[in-house]
């Protein structure tokens, strides 16, 4: 795997889209240094992943999952926001309905960047079979990911507790699903 020119513009917009969430969700003195200091970090740290990718393939390959998992997270949590920005509701029963579709059009999306981008798995032979097993373990992801947003948010209420839920769940799922789809969905046959 090759560090390309695409590779870090994907990292620094993803980067400045995590920033513009942060500035939107906390207000704080200075936010603005977020839009700066994230695309940098985001530029630096795929240069970095890639350097040590060059010894420790997965270490390249988990930070190009981590952007694009970023980037449906940032998907995620803005269907999210938007539902309860429309219906008032950010706890209970309806938030966890809210957080099913916010999490199943995100990651329904996230097939292609990384099959693409993150495994570089380019041949179109046997995609059924894989988009059959990225569905299966996203199945289980969204599951781990409902059930633990769905706990965390009863510790507090409103939307910036909803969002911290939104935050650990996708940590959550992240566990799960790197292994998963490294090892079974887009395992090369080399």
């Amino acid at each position: 795997m090759e560090l390309t020119k695409k590779d870090i513009i994907i990292s620094v917009i993803i980067s400045e889209l995590t920033a513009l969430y942060f500035i939107f969700l906390f207000s704080f003195n200075y936010n603005w240094v977020l839009a700066i200091i994230f695309p940098i970090l985001g530029a630096l740290g795929i240069w970095i992943s890639y350097l040590v990718g060059k010894k420790f393939l997965f270490v390249y390959q988990l930070a190009k999952f981590l952007l694009i998992g970023t980037a449906a997270a940032l998907v995620d949590l803005g269907i999210l926001n938007l539902l309860i920005f429309v219906s008032g509701i950010s706890v209970g029963l309806w938030f966890s309905v809210f957080k099913t579709l916010s999490f199943i059009i995100a990651f329904s999306a996230k097939f292609l960047g990384d099959k693409l981008w993150a495994f570089e798995k380019k041949e179109v032979r046997g995609v059924g079979r894989e988009f059959s097993k990225f569905f299966g373990v996203t199945l289980i992801g969204l599951l781990i990911n409902v059930v633990v947003a769905s706990l965390v948010v009863r510790a507090g209420s409103g939307l910036v507790w909803a969002n911290v839920s939104g935050i650990i769940a996708a940590i959550a799922t992240v566990l799960w699903n790197f292994p998963m789809y490294k090892f079974i969905v887009f395992k090369k046959n080399e």
